[in-house]
């Protein structure tokens, strides 16, 4: 079966515009993927960068609630160990209130910054990362029934007492998220994009095979993915600059807002760098909307992967919405969607 196709967004600032430019840019975004038929619309959480204008996906998650019909909207994710296990609760089953049925709690263990940042954000940054899975097992309680028998905030209730509670899938780049959404039996998502594929397939099937039943009776993957599409090949590739020049500097430690295609043609690469780039490129999912889509197909089930969310970074907010566009015109979102509807 083809995969269930969803968007991770994290509301990349692109070079000559600001962070309320692209919180601006993921706002309509969701709307156009509602209308497109993707599954799940997912935000992402980063802190002390100008390149990412998402240090607080619930605040973007109510939003996107309020002004789609439809589509699954969620957290990829929250970092749990900066918060309290019964505030992130407390948000969700709000926002469980404003999209009821509609919200999704991905949770990860990675800080989402640098060392300082997480000090900043929680002072007990250093323990509470090692506290993940006790943080896990509370906010399951507090979106749940209750606390373990014996807990020493079992008299403590989450409000507001909604009758929905949000999916909640574990979210990671190596073996431990892998090892910890086994443990708890829930949905767990690979950040591909982050690794590159390295490291996914060993991920999943540490999860496969440690799975116990949970909240859910059997295992259930996905992988947050880049893929970028065009009218054309060479168009996809154009754009695919500025994604290959923001890794580079990424890498050598230069967080800054998304290159235009212009400036990461101007830039001058050192052999390191071109080489960096043309391993990249060979293992880029790029091109027309079919190849996208048949190079995401092939990927699914080289990982056994039940759904993909892609992530998409154009300097060109039109650009990235035609991207997406395509892939799901060639996927059948649409028309998927149309029959659903006609079919209700």
């Amino acid at each position: 079966m083809a995969p269930r196709l969803s968007i991770l967004d994290q509301s990349p600032v692109s070079e000559g515009r600001n962070a309320a430019d692209a919180i601006g840019e993921t706002l309509a975004l969701a709307r156009l993927a509602d209308e497109l038929g993707f599954h799940r619309y997912w935000l992402a959480e980063h802190h002390n960068t100008e390149a990412l204008a998402g240090p607080a996906p619930e605040i973007l998650i109510s939003a996107v609630a309020a002004t789609t019909r439809r589509i699954r909207v969620g957290s990829a994710g929250v970092m749990l160990p900066h918060y309290s296990a019964l505030k992130v609760a407390e948000q969700f089953r709000v926002l469980e209130g404003i999209a009821p049925g509609r919200i999704d709690l991905g949770v990860g263990r990675a800080p989402g910054s640098d060392g300082r940042t997480a000090f900043a954000l929680n002072p007990e940054a250093a323990q509470a990362a090692d506290r993940f899975p006790e943080q896990l097992r509370d906010l399951l309680g507090w979106l749940g029934d209750s606390l373990p028998e014996g807990h020493r905030f079992a008299a403590v209730r989450a409000q507001p007492a909604v009758p929905t509670r949000p999916e909640v899938w574990v979210l990671g780049s190596s073996d431990y998220g892998a090892q910890v959404a086994a443990y708890f039996g829930l949905p767990y998502c690979f950040a591909h994009f982050i690794t590159e594929g390295r490291g996914a397939a060993e991920a999943l099937a540490l999860y496969r095979d440690g799975f116990r039943p949970g909240l859910i009776p059997a295992p259930h993957a996905s992988a947050c993915v880049f893929a970028l599409a065009a009218d054309t090949e060479a168009e996809a590739w154009r754009l695919f600059r500025s994604r290959e020049l923001a890794r580079v500097l990424r890498d050598s430690g230069r967080f800054v807002p998304l290159p235009s295609v212009e400036t990461a043609e101007r830039y001058p690469y050192n052999a390191a760098e071109q080489a960096q780039v043309e391993r990249r490129r060979a293992r880029a999912i790029v091109g027309t909307g079919a190849q996208v889509r048949d190079q995401l197909h092939a990927l699914a089930a080289e990982l056994g992967v039940q759904e993909l969310a892609v992530l998409t970074a154009c300097h060109d907010a039109a650009a990235r919405r035609r991207s997406y566009t395509l892939l799901a015109e060639a996927a059948g979102l649409t028309a998927n969607l149309t029959d659903h509807s006609a079919a209700a």
